[in-house]
């Protein structure tokens, strides 16, 4: 019966995940240059909002645990876990009071609707990965602009998705980037689990009444001494905690 209702109503959700991208994407761009930031910034909280009632058609149930509320007066680096593309529009929705913003792959920034133009013009830094020391020097330059707004962004260490859930070695290069500009910044873990369920693997089709949870862990500030080492605390801790 689970299979079948997949089979039933995977089509569904990709018809509303792509109609809503399709619709939003002017939507952004009238927002962003009629309006400005603040008004684009909140078409794109909506945005989400509407991504995660496409998935609910999939009888997919979103949890967040232990969300405390953050300072709105230091930077913020949210390191997840990453299981699939279904982990960013909970993240953006329920963090959207912070300016969530996202360490991206090129690749993501060009033809996408919606998701690229966000990611271009809403304040993300686009990276080539092919091209580690350029990278960076970006990042290095966008932490002065989460430092200066106190604003958000996410980082996912393990460099691509776990197809089984399985939490893979932390990569520090980024996040000691962004430290070193701005050494207050509050580093928080959030473990994110079962998306991976729900994305079956990257296939075509999806798994339907999947529970994925969201759980913050304690939000900290690291040091540059001796960052390997908290990087692998942090991941050992979300480890336990979707284990």
């Amino acid at each position: 019966m689970k299979i079948l209702l997949s089979i039933l109503l995977t089509p569904v959700f990709y018809l509303l995940f792509g109609l809503t991208l399709l619709v939003f994407h002017p939507i952004q761009v009238i927002c962003l240059n009629l309006f400005g930031y603040h008004v684009h910034k909140n078409s794109v909280a909506l945005l989400n909002w509407f991504l995660l009632r496409s998935m609910s058609v999939m009888g997919v149930r979103i949890i967040f645990k232990n969300f405390q509320r953050l300072p709105d007066n230091l930077p913020k680096i949210v390191v997840c876990n990453h299981q699939s593309i279904w982990d960013i529009p909970p993240l953006i929705w329920k963090l959207k009071e912070h300016h969530l913003k996202f360490v991206s792959k090129k690749e993501l920034a060009k033809n996408i609707p919606s998701i690229s133009y966000n990611l271009k013009y809403g304040g993300s830094v686009i990276i080539d990965r092919s091209k580690p020391d350029e990278a960076i020097t970006l990042i290095s330059k966008f932490a002065n602009y989460l430092k200066g707004n106190n604003y958000a962004v996410c980082i996912f260490p393990e460099g691509t998705r776990s197809k089984d859930g399985n939490v893979s070695r932390f990569k520090h290069a980024g996040i000691e980037a962004i430290i070193k500009v701005a050494p207050n910044a509050l580093v928080v873990p959030i473990a994110i689990k079962n998306a991976f369920k729900f994305d079956n693997g990257g296939k075509l089709l999806k798994t339907v009444g999947v529970s994925i949870e969201f759980t913050m862990l304690e939000p900290r500030q690291l040091g540059l001494y001796n960052l390997p080492e908290q990087m692998e605390e942090i991941r050992s801790e979300i480890s336990e905690t979707i284990s």
